[in-house]
Order: structure tokens, then C-alpha cells, then sequence
């Protein structure tokens, strides 16, 4: 690393194939020392079993204070019997596999970098030209909800299954803010009622094989921006969490989610609605009650790999960023005192996404710059 190059060219050069990491510019990928791939403990991130907590209101206290726990302490956990089919599951990751295994010719279609332009955006770092470090990973997104893409906005690799899997994540976490809502003591509906997840943006990446995986990263150390994750990793593994100052690798269950709290949970944000949006929502109370860091968005990374290409799936539950009336995020009054008074500024939703996406990918989170 220690070598002079003209880095924003070869960023450049390496955005205009547009063919993602298979046409690699090797030094762009380069992290400032190794990283150490044999260094972590070895500890078990919480699961949770969902099996009943519709039904069996004695299973469904379990579970909320599970998840109550597992946000409170390492932000993240993984969960079985969710209700998601395994065979969804399985169809959605060959969907991706199939996308980025096109013909690149076929692929560079989708490729850009306005994330305005099209209801899907391919490209490799999103955060390409503001990282210190490439990553060793291809990406595309998709807006899925609240207005899903017609079938022909969708590539044929992937169109099908997309639009079924993210119906199934949707009322998935819909059943997960459930669980975070009464975890807080509030009524099951809360989060969902008052607009967690008004915009669900479903990221595929793609990691190919790595020759020298200590020299590069699959994703940064980071957190995510949203309210909450749902992460669909396949078995070849990557991903770690830090906790308790240290690196621990989350080992892939079979037809087992990861779900992970994000920035916006962790801020304790309320939403004012303005007089022009209430129609959405009649009550005129509407606000977005999170957590003043009572849950925790952890700094989470993804190691590269000689094995591969490994597949994940992260749908993010995000607020509407499309409205012309953006929503005021700020500390709920009811959730302060003395004692926990507020942590953050005010903002929108739109400001943070952009200040998240402008920052790219690194060790800081967002939320630092939101602190008071």
C-alpha cells in the first residue's frame, strides 16, 4: 500500500467495464494491513425459535424477550421456523446467482450509479469513489415496497422470485416489529403503525472466490442506516459481528435469517407527520417510537473468501425517502428525562440516508454525526 498510484483513475477505469469485481483492478481492493481471518472468538450469536408466536401466547413472551435481549446486547440474531418456505429461501439465491453469472454484456444493462434512475441498480460499491477501500463484492437494489416494480422492471434471472420473497420478508417483519414493539412495552402494532418500514429496499450481493482473501474485505466494518435487516446469507459464511470488542463469525444455520437492528432504531426517533401526510395516517399521533439506545446497531463486516461466490440477501426496512413532505426524526418526548435525556438531533430520514450513502462504508457510524 505503500506505493503511489493515481487511485481515483483506476476507480474510474474499474466503474467503466462494468463488469464488478470479475474485472478487478487489484490494488483499488487493498486494505491498509491484512486482516487477520483466524483472530475471532468463537461465540454463538442468540436464536431465536418464531415457532408458535402466533398461537401460544407463553411462546410469544419467550420470544419477545429473546429478541429484547439479543438487541439490547449484540444487536443481532438469528431465527428459525420464521415461515419463510426453505424453498423461497433456496430460489431467491439462485436468482441472484443467476443475475450476476449473466453474460456481462446482458448485465451491464442495469449498471449505475443514480440511485434515482431505476427501480433496480446494479453496481459494484455503492460507496465506490468515497471508500478509503474498494470491497470484493457486486451488488444490485431494488425498491420493493410500498409500490413494487412490474415484472418487466425486474431482471428475467430474478423477476419471479423477488416479488414473492420480498412479500414473505415484509410480513416477516412485520411479525418482528411485533416483537420489538411489545419488547418495548408498547402495543404489538407500534412500530409497524407509525412507519418502520414504509420503504423495504432488497440489496443482493454477490462475493466472488478471493485468491488472497486477508489483503481485501467483502463488506467494511459498518452499520446499517435502517430501522431493521433481514439478511438471507448462503453456507460458505463471512459475515461477524462485534461484540464486546471483539470479532465474532455468525455461522450459517440452514434455512436460518439474521436480523439486525440499524441506526434508526438504535437513534430513539419519533416522526411528526405533517398536515399534508396525516391522511396516511388518521389517528394524527403518528410517530416513529425506536430506542434511545436501547437497542444496539452493531458494527458488523463481511471477510472475503477463496471459496465462492457467496450469496446474501439483505432486505432493509427503511422510511419513505420518495415523499416531496419529508418526515422530522427526532427524540420521543415520552422516552426522555433526566436521567435519559435526548442523544441526537432532529433530521429526516432523507438527510441521514444521504449523509450514510455520501459517508460510504467505514468504522464511523452514521449516527455519530447525528449525536448531540
Amino acid at each position: 500500500m505503500g506505493i503511489s498510484y493515481d487511485r481515483k483513475a483506476e476507480l474510474i477505469a474499474f466503474d467503466e467495464t462494468k463488469t464488478g469485481v470479475k474485472g478487478l483492478v487489484p490494488r483499488i481492493f487493498l486494505v491498509p494491513s491484512p486482516e487477520n481471518l483466524n483472530s475471532d472468538q468463537e461465540l454463538s450469536l442468540p436464536t431465536i425459535d418464531l415457532k408458535g408466536i402466533h398461537e401460544d401466547p407463553i411462546r410469544r413472551k419467550q420470544a419477545m424477550e429473546e429478541v429484547k435481549d439479543a438487541l439490547g446486547s449484540w444487536g443481532f440474531f438469528q431465527i428459525v421456523n420464521h415461515g419463510i418456505p426453505v424453498d423461497v429461501l433456496e430460489d431467491m439465491k439462485k436468482g441472484v446467482l443467476g443475475f450476476f453469472e449473466q453474460d456481462s454484456e446482458v448485465r451491464k444493462q442495469w449498471y449505475t450509479r443514480d440511485r434515482s434512475a431505476n427501480r433496480v441498480v446494479y453496481n459494484s460499491n455503492f460507496d465506490l469513489y468515497s471508500a478509503p477501500v474498494t470491497n470484493w463484492r457486486d451488488s444490485f437494489v431494488c425498491r420493493m415496497y410500498p409500490n413494487p416494480p412490474q415484472p418487466e422492471e425486474l431482471p428475467p434471472p430474478c423477476r419471479d422470485i423477488l416479488l414473492e420473497y420480498s412479500s414473505q420478508v415484509m410480513k416477516l417483519g412485520c411479525s418482528i416489529l411485533e416483537l420489538m414493539s411489545e419488547a418495548l412495552g408498547l402495543e404489538p402494532n407500534h412500530l409497524w403503525d407509525m412507519g418502520c418500514a414504509t420503504q423495504l429496499q432488497v440489496t443482493s450481493h454477490y462475493y466472488p472466490p478471493c485468491p488472497q482473501p486477508e489483503l481485501t474485505m467483502g463488506i467494511t466494518e459498518h452499520t446499517d442506516a435502517g430501522f431493521i435487516t433481514i439478511l438471507q446469507q448462503d453456507q460458505i459464511g463471512g459475515l461477524k459481528v462485534l461484540y464486546k470488542d471483539q470479532w465474532t463469525h455468525v455461522h450459517p444455520i440452514q434455512g436460518a435469517l439474521v436480523v439486525n437492528a440499524g441506526d434508526l432504531l438504535q437513534a430513539s426517533l419519533y416522526l411528526s407527520i405533517s398536515h399534508a401526510s396525516m391522511y396516511c395516517f388518521p389517528n394524527h399521533q403518528s410517530r416513529i417510537l425506536i430506542t434511545n439506545d436501547k437497542f444496539v446497531s452493531a458494527q458488523h463486516k463481511v471477510v472475503a473468501n477463496k471459496v465462492g461466490p457467496r450469496i446474501s440477501v439483505a432486505s432493509f426496512f427503511l422510511t419513505d425517502l420518495m415523499t416531496q413532505n419529508p418526515k422530522v426524526l427526532e427524540p420521543i418526548k415520552e422516552l426522555l428525562s433526566e436521567d435519559n435525556p435526548a442523544k441526537y438531533r432532529s433530521t429526516t430520514g432523507k438527510e441521514f440516508l444521504d449523509y450514510f450513502y455520501k459517508k460510504g462504508l467505514d468504522a464511523t457510524p452514521a449516527l455519530t454525526y447525528f449525536k448531540i
